[in-house]
């Protein structure tokens, strides 16, 4: 436990972390990096390049700081970040790694400023946060590895199926080779893939939400591919149906609740591959339960999984698909195969959803789920009401940082 004189020090920083979070942590990963080289093959390297991995780091420890006198209050926090660690296998001797590196990071960044009064207190705090990412992240890997059809680290899989779901996006149908039992998991959860490139001096780990319910004997991971990303530009040209790939047990905390209460699925682009899961396993487990999904997107050419949604409604009668094209092709003003032309918006919410007294789920790029947030707010809907997912590290859907209690 620390002291009182140690937390008044720790949280006596917080303003100094406000002005220079961001300087710290992109100056601690070059740091680190540098000196641990072996840890690029854990990292996102695109989310070092675009700063949204030392943006969330900031952020997280800005909390820390400003909560240092009750750590429970940010536990919320270290179980998700936890769920992401224990996916890419970090593991309790990297801690004193990053440790060493935070603590030099802003020692060098503070100058004189960082007193060794202030790096003292702040490597006892470090000690008891790491502690607790430690003891949660313990727990994770037990149960990833004990549950029914479960394992330890990464596992080798072998590609069944590889589809195109549209001109972006590729759906891959995942079996173990050893031809085991997988791991069930909760929908809206992710499968975390590792890959080397040929040519590539590291290996590249990224989470892909699974986008199929429960309880099949694959896992379906539906890919975008991105102008410059490494590992969905591998998956798309190099990885072919009989090829291997690793992955560990699914994670993450963005799952669908089993309420009774209306599902209202929103989804931006790629953003739609937990939100099928969802959708489909609202149908098989709780058949009288509405839903409505609704998704946004260019245009049909890169509309993924259209049909299937499509089917799934016309099924169901309690599931309802609507569809919202910001530049549609003249095709699809021909065929009508989209229900509002431009952005989903508070007013066409308004207008398709019966009642602001369900549960929102929402998925998609930072500023389409800036615009949703912004609306369910306004629209009035109960915090705890209101889910959501980031691809990538956490950011921001507000000016202040995203609180423990929203982040979900």
């Amino acid at each position: 436990m620390l002291n009182e004189k140690t937390i008044a020090i720790i949280k006596s920083t917080v303003p100094v972390l406000e002005k220079h979070g961001k300087d710290i942590t992109s100056h601690f990963y070059q740091r680190m990096f540098s000196n641990h080289p072996e840890l690029l093959n854990i990292f996102n390297h695109a989310n070092q390049r675009q700063g949204r991995q030392q943006t969330a780091l900031a952020n997280a420890v800005y909390a820390a700081a400003a909560n240092i006198d009750n750590l429970g209050a940010i536990i919320p926090v270290v179980k998700q970040i936890g769920q992401k660690h224990r996916a890419l296998g970090i593991l309790p001797e990297h801690y004193p790694i990053v440790g060493e590196n935070l603590l030099g990071a802003i020692k060098e960044v503070l100058g004189d400023a960082a007193t060794d009064e202030i790096i003292d207190a702040w490597a006892q705090a470090y000690g008891v946060i790491a502690d607790a990412f430690i003891g949660v992240e313990a727990e994770m890997y037990k149960e990833a590895k004990e549950q029914e059809g479960g394992w330890e680290g990464f596992r080798t899989f072998v590609v069944d199926k590889k589809i195109e779901e549209s001109n972006v996006i590729t759906s891959f149908y995942l079996k173990p080779e050893d031809g085991k039992a997988i791991a069930s998991y909760q929908p809206g959860q992710y499968l975390t893939v590792k890959v080397q490139p040929d040519g590539d001096n590291y290996t590249h780990i990224r989470h892909y939400s699974i986008s199929d319910a429960p309880g099949k004997e694959f896992y379906r991971i539906s890919v975008k591919r991105e102008d410059k990303g490494v590992v969905s530009n591998y998956l798309h040209q190099s990885l072919q149906e009989g090829d291997k790939i690793l992955a560990s047990a699914p994670a993450g905390d963005f799952v669908l609740e089993a309420k009774e209460a209306p599902a209202v699925l929103i989804s931006g682009g790629v953003g739609l591959t937990p939100m099928v899961s969802m959708a489909k396993t609202i149908v098989e487990q709780q058949p009288e339960r509405e839903v409505t999904f609704i998704h946004g997107a260019l245009n049909s050419n890169v509309h993924a999984l259209k049909e299937e949604i499509a089917q799934l409604a016309s099924e169901n009668k309690n599931v309802t698909s609507l569809v919202a094209y910001s530049e549609p092709t003249a095709e699809d003003r021909a065929a009508k195969n989209f229900d509002k032309e431009g952005f989903i918006d508070l007013e066409w919410l308004k207008s398709i959803v019966p009642s602001n007294q369900a549960d929102f789920y929402f998925c998609g790029p930072l500023p389409f789920m800036q615009v949703i947030y912004r609306a369910l707010n306004e629209w009035g809907v109960p915090a705890e009401n209101i889910h959501f997912e980031f691809f990538g590290p956490a950011s921001q859907l507000e000016a202040e940082p995203v609180s423990a209690s929203s982040a979900k």
